[in-house]
């Protein structure tokens, strides 16, 4: 079993730009403590198998998965897991099951509080491909560690059905729940950009299964230009997520060490978070706040050669959260974003998705009607303006 530690991934950070093969991350998810209304449904993980497809970025021979328990409240047992290609409504391609290891065991018990990944694992993996990912449970917590805004479709089988190429009438979710990350040896040259944001990032708006969150439009952009073709996307957005304090999940504050600096090989931080800090809190001086924090994230990743790229917060006008302070709280960390020159760049998606004629609200061909998210054309708009020679 390798142990998930800031120095293991330190490590794979420094060969960027290196000769040798190195680990990348092809796609992660940021986990938090499962809330009780997204929790698995019945019934439940314990003593059953859950399958989960994830679309990952990049392609390569050789692997290893993520695994989490760092929110539990008990010892987590996996009894197996197999990954396969995902075929449609939850069924796999048989001939491609690989079983994983940990530490040369089939099984495994992942203490609370803990992480861990799988050996890692010969496997042909197709760039922005769906893969399979199932889970035969012994028992497992109350307290879950999961991702609720999956924007994917999970399956959860009563028993044992681990080999099975479709499950039988399973109980279906749009949460992950455990798997947190996928890494994939790639060649010099290959690196990640690594998104830390909230519900707009995390893809509420985009369709179910239809991966068109706006970090999919980047990942296929960069994937299908040859000077970017080796560097994935890791979509580490949390719904509802805070900067500060509050909100749903861990404060950003809080998750720079495992969500950006735990993963293989950062190399680019993109940060687009902030309006649940104006809107949700009565904080006067969150301005000012949000703008120390990001000053802090630009040092941490500097120190790692990590390079940060800014987003100004979007138009939220005509949504719950607008009022005239709140909007000149917005307005007040824009314009540091675009002018302090803290940020190695600023990536102006509030001027590509705002309305021209009423600049604090999103332009309505891109609003999901509640004035805040964006639909699956504004995702697109989003993540087709970023100039990709900025991860040359």
């Amino acid at each position: 079993m390798t142990r998930l530690t800031l120095a293991v991934c330190l490590t794979a950070a420094t060969l960027f730009g290196q000769t040798a093969p190195h680990w990348v991350g092809t796609w992660g998810c940021a986990p938090q403590l499962t809330e009780p209304a997204n929790l698995p449904p019945a019934p439940g993980l314990s003593g059953n198998t859950l399958r989960q497809t994830v679309r990952v970025t990049l392609g390569g021979k050789r692997l290893r998965a993520r695994f989490s328990n760092v929110f539990g409240n008990a010892p987590l047992i996996m009894n197996a897991v197999h990954i396969a290609v995902a075929t449609d409504g939850g069924s796999i391609q048989t001939t491609s099951v690989k079983a994983l290891a940990f530490g040369g065991a089939a099984s495994v018990t992942v203490p609370a509080g803990e992480a861990l990944m799988s050996d890692p694992f010969d496997y042909d993996l197709s760039a922005m491909s769906d893969l399979a990912v199932t889970i035969y449970f012994g028992d497992t917590p109350s307290a879950v560690t999961g991702h609720p805004g999956s924007r994917a479709t999970t399956y959860l089988q009563a028993g044992n059905a681990i080999d099975a190429e479709s499950l039988t009438a399973p109980a279906k979710t749009a949460h992950w729940y455990i798997l947190t990350g996928l890494d994939v040896v790639t060649a010099s040259g290959g690196a990640t950009v690594v998104v830390l944001g909230d519900s707009i990032t995390d893809g509420r708006g985009s369709t179910t299964d239809g991966n068109d969150r706006w970090t999919d439009v980047l990942a296929r952009h960069l994937h299908g230009n040859q000077d970017t073709a080796l560097i994935s996307v890791l979509n580490e957005g949390l719904g509802g997520n805070a900067v500060l304090t509050g909100g749903l999940g861990p404060p950003a504050v809080t998750r720079l060490d495992r969500d950006l600096f735990g993963q293989s090989s950062p190399r680019w931080l993109i940060v687009l978070e902030g309006v649940n800090d104006i809107g949700g809190g009565k904080n006067p001086n969150v301005a000012d706040d949000l703008i120390a924090a990001f000053g802090k994230f630009i040092e941490q990743a500097h120190a790692r050669s990590i390079r940060a790229y800014g987003v100004p917060i979007l138009p939220f006008g005509g949504s719950m959260y607008d009022s005239p302070a709140h909007e000149a709280a917005r307005q007040k960390v824009n314009e540091w974003i675009r002018i302090s020159g803290r940020f190695d760049a600023v990536i102006d998606m509030d001027s590509a998705v705002r309305d021209p004629a009423s600049p604090s609200r999103l332009l309505p061909a891109y609003d999901t009607g509640d004035h805040l998210h964006l639909n699956p054309a504004g995702y697109e708009k989003m993540g087709g303006m970023i100039d990709l020679s900025l991860f040359r």
